[in-house]
């Protein structure tokens, strides 16, 4: 499976120095069918954890999701700054989940050339190589 993030959201994760591997895993656990919310239209809500403090008091993020295919971060937020997005917001990311679900490989490798989207990099991958 490939994991993906938008611009915005790897420049906002740099900032909050949230590490790849936290991404991997939680893909991994939403894979496991275990998320903090399947919000339809292939959105998903899953925690990642603060540095040195776990999964409490941790962040939020908002991911596309399609099963054995790809995931891609959209959105974060940490729970400190907001309980949760709005009616609007969902629709939005609802809409931005579809659309780059539905990209084929040349339109990934189109984004990823464009710096819009990022490949995040897990440990297995690595060692695959």
């Amino acid at each position: 499976m490939k994991i993906y993030e938008t611009k915005w959201f790897a420049r906002w994760r740099r900032k909050q120095a949230i590490p790849d591997d936290a991404l991997c895993t939680a893909v991994g656990e939403i894979e496991q069918g275990l998320s903090d919310g399947n919000l339809g239209g292939s959105l998903y809500k899953k925690r990642v954890p603060t540095l040195g403090r776990g999964k409490r008091g941790s962040y939020r993020t908002l991911l596309a999701f399609k099963a054995k295919n790809r995931a891609i971060f959209i959105f974060g937020f940490p729970k400190s700054a907001r309980d949760n997005i709005d009616g609007k917001e969902e629709r939005a990311l609802k809409a931005l989940a579809k659309e780059l679900l539905g990209y084929d490989a040349k339109a990934i490798r189109k984004a990823t050339k464009a710096n819009e989207l990022h490949e995040v990099r897990c440990d297995d991958e690595q060692e695959n190589k």
